[in-house]
């Protein structure tokens, strides 16, 4: 099978650097990060990896991007059990295939992003079995219609690094919309403070030559999420890097020592809002 080859600059590059992370977290420590998936389109495509992304700070960057991964389907795993047949809506998608890691042959995946990054989800990763793929603006509040949500069945969503790029006014407008109108929900997604967002323009988003991305949303303190709605029953933030398992001794001392900083510094975190049942 003939590879298909990543020009420089396209949306299936920005898309692959992520993944790549995630492959170089698997390929150093298979026994820990469980993302077979990225191995295998990596094996399915001409990609030129750079060498800032197979420096220190590349390794430091794929040990948080699979942790992450882990962390997001962690979250969906321990609500499936209550809700086995639920809707787990990946927001922004990219090529991420956390919904492989979790499912349990009941639950139905959305995955929603650009029309753009879903064109090339659609030739890199084809169709899959209960999976739905919708193109789509988040802000555009017209896809809630497209979401089969039954209260009784439950619904999930998750998102990897994307609300930092949606200004605080559009997180809120759509944080309440969806706690109203998908009661009993549960959001999962990464999230820094405001002083974290000037270390990921200068070290990372610059580091990989996405120069011209401007971040915005930040939590400086949980307890203003849930007074966003009084449809949000709950909302609180865990450790990104310790909040779901304790860090590897072979990621090493010095590495660990940075990522329990950013952990406890709340530079990293992952938060959780619950939205309120129907009556």
């Amino acid at each position: 099978m003939e590879k298909i080859k990543i020009e420089p600059g396209t949306v299936q590059e920005t898309l692959l650097i992520p993944l790549y992370g995630r492959k170089q977290a698997m390929d150093r420590y298979p026994d820990i990060f469980m993302d077979h998936d990225c191995q295998e389109i990596f094996s399915h495509v001409d990609f030129q990896v750079s060498e800032q992304m197979r420096g220190k700070i590349g390794k430091i960057g794929s040990i948080m991007g699979a942790t992450r991964q882990f962390d997001m389907a962690s979250v969906c795993r321990t609500y499936l059990k209550d809700h086995p047949k639920a809707c787990v809506v990946n927001l922004g998608c990219g090529l991420d295939t956390t919904f492989r890691q979790v499912d349990n042959g009941q639950a139905h995946a959305y995955n929603l992003d650009f029309p753009d990054a879903i064109a090339a989800r659609n030739e890199l990763l084809g169709d899959r079995e209960r999976e739905t793929n919708i193109a789509c603006d988040l802000n555009d509040l017209s896809w809630f219609d497209q979401i089969d949500f039954r209260p009784e069945d439950g619904i999930v969503f998750f998102a990897s690094g994307v609300f930092y790029y949606f200004k605080t006014d559009d997180v809120k407008r759509l944080f309440s919309a969806m706690a109203e109108r998908f009661p009993g929900g549960k959001l999962v997604f990464d999230a820094t403070k405001k002083k974290g967002l000037k270390s990921m323009l200068k070290v990372w988003l610059k580091g990989f030559e996405m120069k011209d991305i401007s971040v915005y949303f930040s939590v400086d303190d949980v307890a203003v999420l849930k007074g966003w709605s009084s449809h949000i029953a709950s909302a609180q933030s865990n450790g990104y890097l310790e909040g779901y398992r304790p860090l590897d001794k072979r990621f090493g001392f010095i590495t660990n020592m940075l990522l329990r900083h950013l952990d406890k510094s709340k530079m990293c975190q992952v938060i959780e809002i619950d939205f309120a049942k129907k009556g």
